[in-house]
């Protein structure tokens, strides 16, 4: 008998799952209420399980996959396999989701979005669209580990530039919670689905039940930066260095995508003349604004991203699918916005 390694110490509820699909995959990993513990939420069968599937090869793979299942496509399917990758891999996020599918012989319902290796490593480095990185930044349940070296050593840069981020949005004292709800809202601030359509109580809900989680996964990142940065043993109390030269180093570790954008932000402000990147960083990390540019920055980018994936998603989803996926998000929404 053959041992795939990847998948030592997975549930065989989630071996049968990945069962499903093509078995060319180079990470997959779920996510969302229905996989971790969330504050107000019930981990079960209401709960739809969220798994993203990075592959080598889409087009093979949406091949292979539309022969097993093609009930997971809308009628996007009937244009052929290539015309699904090339739409996943050239349109919004570079994801491709199959949603709302009911697993055979059983009432649990999982969504899945497909990406290519190369534009999960991109966006985990570069963040130029935070969308499958700002997953990432939160504990999430891996299904299948990457042999690959690239994507391991990117998914480490990604927890290490969430960090960086983080610290340069805080003030010189927070508390451990808080530094975990600054990451999680990384991918949440300038959500466009949070304007209408996602819990209001969504980063309170994720961090809440899950601290240990998230001390677990970035313990690593906060001890190799004990010197811009120390936490009190029951994390109740953190302390960072506020200096210019700790937030220019902070700056210069951001990922290229939003350092160019605050980078850009910056000299606009300032008018007709122009600053090199080290410079301009170098004088942001004087500004006292230094913090609402670098929010505001990663505002744009994800609202950008996830306003593009909303409206590929109609196509991807179908109809039908859409109205009933994005009717569950408004009523707990609704809900979330009752005192």
């Amino acid at each position: 008998m053959i041992v795939n390694k990847a998948l030592i110490g997975v549930s065989s509820t989630y071996v049968k799952l990945l069962s499903l699909f093509p078995q060319n995959i180079t990470l997959c990993f779920a996510y969302g209420s229905g996989v971790m513990k969330q504050s107000g939420q019930s981990t079960g069968k209401r709960n739809m399980i969220d798994l993203v599937i990075a592959v080598e090869d889409p087009y093979k793979w949406h091949e292979q996959n539309i022969l097993w299942n093609p009930h997971h496509y809308s009628s996007l399917r009937w244009f052929g396999h290539n015309f699904v990758a090339s739409y996943q891999e050239n349109w919004g996020a570079k994801m491709y989701f199959n949603t709302l599918i009911k697993l055979p012989d059983s009432d649990t319902m999982i969504k899945y979005g497909v990406i290519s290796r190369a534009s999960l490593v991109t966006d985990l480095l570069d963040w130029n669209d935070l969308y499958v990185s700002g997953r990432l930044h939160k504990p999430v349940e891996i299904l299948h580990k990457s042999s690959n070296t690239q994507v391991r050593a990117a998914l480490q840069q990604n927890l290490h530039s969430a960090v960086h981020a983080s610290l340069l949005l805080l003030p010189e004292s927070f508390t451990e919670t808080d530094l975990y709800r600054a990451i999680t809202g990384l991918s949440y601030g300038g959500d466009f689905r949070m304007i209408f359509g996602e819990d209001k109580n969504k980063i309170d809900n994720i961090v809440s039940p899950q601290v240990e989680s998230f001390r677990e996964l970035y313990s690593p990142v906060l001890k190799s930066l004990q010197d811009y940065v120390e936490m009190s043993k029951d994390g109740q109390m953190c302390w960072q260095d506020t200096s210019p030269g700790a937030k220019n180093f902070h700056l210069n570790q951001l990922p290229k995508v939003p350092q160019r954008a605050v980078v850009k932000q910056w000299n606009k402000d300032r008018g007709s003349r122009r600053h090199d990147t080290e410079d301009s960083l170098y004088a942001l990390a004087h500004d006292p604004e230094c913090g609402h540019v670098v929010c505001d920055c990663l505002h744009h980018i994800v609202f950008a991203s996830s306003a593009r994936q909303s409206l590929k998603g109609i196509l991807t989803a179908g109809l039908a699918k859409s109205v009933r996926y994005s009717s569950k998000k408004i009523v707990k929404m609704l809900k979330s916005t009752k005192l």
